[in-house]
């Protein structure tokens, strides 16, 4: 007989609130996975020997990327039929709704500006260096959907389903943690690449290996995933929104692993 033990997992969303401050676990995993990979690419810089300040400017520059991209992309691409006619909620992001497809939109356009006007570098060298920390602010992100009890899977039956009470208390898959550890293993296996081969020295072989894994991660553990809503209904619900939106990136991380391999190597010096 299949013993089930379900998780019931009842954990509430705010730690503390004193008078109107009220702190999240959304919010604080939020930064704790910016600040990780802050860390990450900071070792980076000193190991290339560039300026600590262009690693501290780097982190604004993401972190004002990733906000707006990920909160314009909800709107956009999952639920712009209810904010055309809320125009003034869209900047409302304390009330939930972020999308990983248009932080990545927003992240590109950001390095694209920094690596012009701060470090003046190829975009490439600074997409290279950026993967792991990108991964592990990921990871983080979607520890805080679990814990805000929102982006849940189906209903199953599997062993380790969780039951969140805040939605209906029916088993479903713990998909936050799916993507949690696969994001959590792209971040090794960037780290790695980085520090243990010649990646770095093949522009754009990095981070199309992020786009790859990362995306490719997501495409499948949307299988397991509750609709998001969007436009898939548009088209035939035949895949999801988010699958829908990893396609083009997963064949961009094709295209410059192909492009990469082709190239002889560069040293990290080379502008």
């Amino acid at each position: 007989m299949h013993l089930l033990t379900y998780v019931n997992w009842a954990v509430e969303p705010e730690i503390f609130s004193i008078g109107a401050i009220h702190v999240r676990w959304y919010g604080v995993l939020f930064a704790s996975g910016f600040l990780l990979g802050y860390l990450m690419l900071y070792k980076i810089f000193l190991n290339e020997k560039e300026s600590p300040e262009n690693a501290e400017k780097l982190l604004i520059y993401m972190m004002v990327s990733v906000i707006v991209g990920a909160r314009l992309g909800h709107v956009i691409f999952y639920d712009w039929d209810y904010y055309s006619e809320n125009l003034g909620e869209i900047v409302m992001i304390w009330k939930g709704g972020l999308a990983s497809h248009g932080a990545t939109i927003a992240i590109l356009i950001a390095l694209w500006i920094y690596s012009k006007r701060v470090i003046k570098k190829p975009m490439l060298w600074i997409l290279d260096r950026a993967t792991g920390g990108v991964a592990i602010g990921a990871a983080f992100v979607r520890l805080g959907n679990l814990m805000n009890h929102e982006i849940v899977g189906k209903v199953t039956d599997v062993s380790w389903a969780f039951k969140f009470s805040r939605i209906d208390n029916l088993p479903r898959h713990p998909v936050q943690l799916y993507e949690f550890i696969s994001y959590v293993l792209i971040c090794v296996l960037m780290n790695f690449m980085y520090w243990k081969t010649s990646a770095k020295d093949k522009p754009g072989l990095m981070f199309g290996t992020l786009l790859i894994t990362l995306f490719g991660a997501r495409f499948f553990i949307e299988i397991f995933k509750r609709s998001q809503g969007g436009f898939e209904v548009f088209l035939g619900n035949v895949l999801s929104t988010g699958q829908w939106l990893s396609i083009p990136l997963i064949l961009i991380g094709v295209f410059f692993i192909v492009r990469a391999l082709k190239k002889p190597d560069q040293t990290s010096s080379i502008q």
